[in-house]
């Protein structure tokens, strides 16, 4: 009987950023598995919410099992799988905001306005890190991308999103708020490692040599995606309980 050996890629002690890729795959596939059997116990009506949730966290546990082995095999950072992960993944966050104002009156057009400005979002911010990374262009593509940001930070907190949420009830508006928090704070988290990683650095001055890019993003994937997942989660859980008073 033939046998076929895998190869199988050592981590050395002292590479910390394939160490984080390890970590994040591990964790992001925890993550899916929690949210795909708690679906089951939650309300029907949050289920799609639920649903997403490991949906998002099992998307990026599959790239970086890719993201890891390729840094390992290259010692390079895997910028094009990295945002094939966001392209997917963030505009599924930005869904949540939507699942959970629509009993309040979201509509579809809120819906698609999230999802626009997070491939705007996006899509710029590759073209300054993958394709015009020279210390002239990469800031100012950044520059381009924070505007997608700032909408969407502006939907959460002063747009559609907050009015909605205002009249959703204090668990939706609760869960609404810490969400936006996460995108405030923890979204702010990867302008970080663009600055690390790109030539133009901060406005065209590089001031943050010897940060790695993917640590910083590997340490802000887990933090946002996991994070949006168990705010769900909780609101799910406290909406039940209010329900049972």
């Amino acid at each position: 009987m033939n046998f076929t050996l895998l190869e199988i890629k050592a981590i050395s002690n002292d590479n910390y950023v394939a160490f984080t890729f390890f970590i994040g795959c591990m964790a992001m596939l925890a993550a899916s598995l929690f949210f795909f059997f708690e679906m089951w116990n939650t309300d029907k009506k949050w289920r799609t919410s639920i649903l997403i949730s490991g949906l998002i966290t099992f998307i990026a546990a599959v790239h970086y099992y890719y993201m890891r082995d390729y840094n390992l095999a290259t010692n390079e950072s895997p910028t094009f799988f990295r945002y094939v992960d966001w392209l997917l993944t963030v505009p599924l966050m930005c869904v949540e905001f939507y699942l959970i104002t629509k009993k309040s009156g979201a509509k579809m057009g809120l819906l698609w306005k999230l999802v626009a400005a997070s491939v705007f979002m996006l899509v710029t911010g590759y073209i300054g890190e993958a394709i015009y990374p020279a210390e002239k262009q990469s800031w100012i593509w950044g520059f381009v991308s924070s505007i997608g940001y700032f909408y969407i930070v502006y939907l959460i907190w002063f747009g559609d999103v907050a009015k909605l949420a205002g009249n959703a009830g204090p668990a939706v508006a609760k869960a609404v708020r810490t969400l936006a928090w996460f995108v405030l704070v923890g979204w702010a988290i990867y302008p970080v490692g663009y600055i690390a990683g790109t030539e133009g650095g901060l406005f065209g001055i590089k001031v943050l040599e010897g940060v790695s890019l993917d640590v910083v993003y590997n340490i802000g994937d887990a933090i946002n995606k996991i994070g949006f997942g168990l705010v769900i989660y909780a609101l799910a859980q406290s909406d039940k309980e209010l329900a049972k008073a």
